[in-house]
């Protein structure tokens, strides 16, 4: 059980460090990117990306954490459980895998909700695309 915790508490300090900095989309250099200059390029992500907001476009994936958390639980309760079976301990071994598996998916669904929503990447690309830019991938 004690595992459990330390593996959550890593898991939030990765969080913290993925969550600091947004993904941006990359633009082909393309004849428009080389008129315009990257200065320019720049001022039109940021007003594609604030319409996408203001159009009600979340930009980060959302409602993951509980969902892995109640998934996790559930498949590391039921898979420890069952070798619970095997060694005589099963409702014991159901609760510490249940546990483990909690936190896992607490720690996965916490680094998935920092994660740009594909809805978010594709209404930011089609702005840009309407400017005469072109995204070729973001990071």
């Amino acid at each position: 059980m004690r595992h459990a915790w330390i593996f959550m508490c890593f898991g939030a300090g990765m969080l913290a460090a993925c969550a600091s900095q947004p993904a941006r989309p990359v633009l082909y250099p393309n004849s428009h990117l080389q008129s315009v200059g990257q200065a320019q390029a720049d001022r039109d992500i940021a007003e594609c990306r604030q319409l996408a907001l203001s159009s009600g476009v979340g930009e980060k994936k959302s409602g993951e954490v509980g969902k892995n958390a109640a998934t996790g639980a559930a498949i590391g309760g039921a898979s420890a459980g069952a070798w619970g079976l095997v060694r005589g301990d099963p409702g014991q071994s159901a609760l510490g895998g249940a546990a483990a598996g909690a936190a896992a998916g607490v720690v996965r669904g916490g680094i998935q909700s920092t994660e740009t929503s594909p809805v978010f990447k594709n209404f930011v690309q089609r702005c840009l695309r309407e400017r005469g830019y072109e995204v070729i991938g973001w990071q």
